[in-house]
């Protein structure tokens, strides 16, 4: 009897393990808009459906926003930084119009490449 609930026990801390090593791998990838109040009608609309990735927000024209806006080197808004452990791995930057390019789909795309 004592066998068997250490085996059960066993699987279950196996199955947490799993479940936490698999949310782990997702929480790698960081996409982060930034953009400006000004340019709210740019916002990009579609980024909250993005999946496997966290989704991360700065509005520049915020106060202490500068910083980041630097230290990122963003030029123009809205601009989409993908993020994986911490590095710039992809840049998806705004035209002239100050609308982003990059489809929903390309930018999913990409994210999915780097978590398989």
């Amino acid at each position: 009897m004592k066998d068997l609930i250490w085996k059960l026990l066993g699987g279950y801390i196996l199955i947490i393990i799993l479940m936490l090593s698999s949310t782990l791998s997702y929480g790698q990838v960081v996409v982060t808009e930034f953009n400006a109040c000004w340019n709210q009608e740019n916002t990009t609309e579609w980024l909250d459906s993005l999946e496997n990735c966290e989704i991360t927000k700065v509005e520049m024209d915020r106060p202490g926003k500068q910083q980041l806006q630097e230290r990122h080197k963003v030029s123009i808004v809205p601009t989409l930084i993908i993020f994986k452990d911490g590095e710039e791995i992809k840049r998806f930057e705004a035209d002239i119009s100050f609308r982003l390019k990059a489809t929903r789909k390309e930018v999913q795309l990409f994210i999915n490449n780097l978590t398989e």
